[in-house]
């Protein structure tokens, strides 16, 4: 079989903590990679950039950040669509008001607001945890829609409440049209995976996993959870700052407080536990799989003769990810990313028994 690790040897300690220490793991990212910024570009129609490859993986970077809180550190958030509209507001904010600032400028200072409001809203965490701590965020979710519903400065006193950019540039170059945008989006995601992935693995990321496991252990040995919790509250919504300027910049173009509501924040929520809790992998599974289940739903029941309303579909959702919650927690904790890890090792070891 091609995925054997026989005669991979590791001659340093570098190489045994690479992210992908097995030969045909790097190779297989190398493809992935080049698929997704060379093949998809020459082969993807617009359909496919606007409703499914743009809304993924923007949704992807708010679901590692949220992964981050709750995955990693334990933490349970339902406020993550409130910290996405931070980010948004505030990225619209600084376009309108400096528009000489660039692009990458505005996105880095919407996700430092994001992270900022998410400390805030993170202290209570100091003190409750589990359901008190979820009721605390979902606090902050319905303070932040109010605020950016009903003070007419964050969207430019605009009458109807919704708010608009115009085409985008980012040193010069154009980011206008479906594959402009999607490239640009790939780029800023792979690289914020990429920083995730390195930050769980470091000290940082142990001492998040630490206070998850047992806290009062965690403490114990000397582990601060005033820095943990917050450093992970920051993180968290420095992502989903960024993700929520990119999801009113470039996919949305145009949007309203509703955007960024309850519904969104639980979307996050089932994404990370259908793909998998602690898992970077998994965030994007689980994005994907969250988004693809509607559009399955909508298309191929039709295909087949089956007509289906409106109000049927959308109860349906509500029922497959209900169920698929309740089977994953009961049955698989660890969401899809888990049954793709197992299929793996399955592969390492066949014909064995095991």
């Amino acid at each position: 079989m091609l995925y054997r690790e026989a005669g991979q040897f590791k001659a340093s300690y570098a190489a045994d903590q690479a992210i992908f220490p097995i030969a045909q793991d790097r190779v297989l990212m190398a493809i992935l990679l080049v698929v997704a910024a060379v093949v998809v570009p020459l082969t993807a129609t617009q359909y496919l950039y606007t409703a499914i490859l743009i809304p993924s993986l923007i949704l992807a970077l708010a679901a590692i950040g949220l992964n981050i809180l709750t995955g990693y550190c334990g933490q349970v958030s339902l406020g993550t669509g409130g910290f996405m509209a931070v980010g948004a507001y505030t990225a619209y904010n600084l376009f309108i008001r400096v528009p000489e600032l660039n692009l990458l400028l505005v996105l880095l200072a919407a996700g430092a607001m994001a992270a900022l409001v998410g400390v805030i809203f993170g202290i209570p965490s100091l003190r409750i945890k589990g359901f008190y701590l979820a009721v605390a965020t979902l606090a902050a979710q319905f303070f932040l829609d109010w605020v950016f519903a009903r003070v007419p400065w964050l969207y430019n006193y605009s009458p109807s409440g919704s708010v608009g950019v115009p085409d985008l540039y980012v040193f010069g170059f154009p980011v206008i049209t479906p594959t402009q945008r999607y490239l640009f989006i790939l780029a800023i995601v792979a690289l914020m995976a990429l920083v995730a992935k390195n930050l769980v693995r470091s000290s940082v990321g142990r001492a998040w996993m630490a206070i998850r496991d047992m806290d009062i252990a965690a403490e114990i040995i000397g582990i601060r959870p005033l820095q943990t919790k917050l450093s992970a509250f920051a993180v968290s919504s420095f992502y989903a700052g960024v993700s929520g300027a990119l999801w009113a910049f470039l996919h949305l173009k145009s949007w309203e407080p509703a955007a960024f509501d309850i519904n969104r924040s639980f979307s996050l929520l089932f994404m990370i536990i259908i793909g998998g809790l602690g898992s970077i992998l998994g965030s994007f599974i689980g994005a994907a799989f969250i988004l693809l289940v509607p559009i399955f739903l909508n298309q191929v029941p039709p295909a087949l003769g089956i007509p289906l309303s409106t109000a049927t579909i959308s109860h349906l959702e509500f029922m497959i990810f209900g169920a698929l919650i309740i089977f994953f927690l009961i049955v698989e904790p660890h969401g899809l990313a888990r049954l793709w890890q197992i299929g793996k090792e399955k592969l390492r070891l066949w014909p064995f028994p095991h």
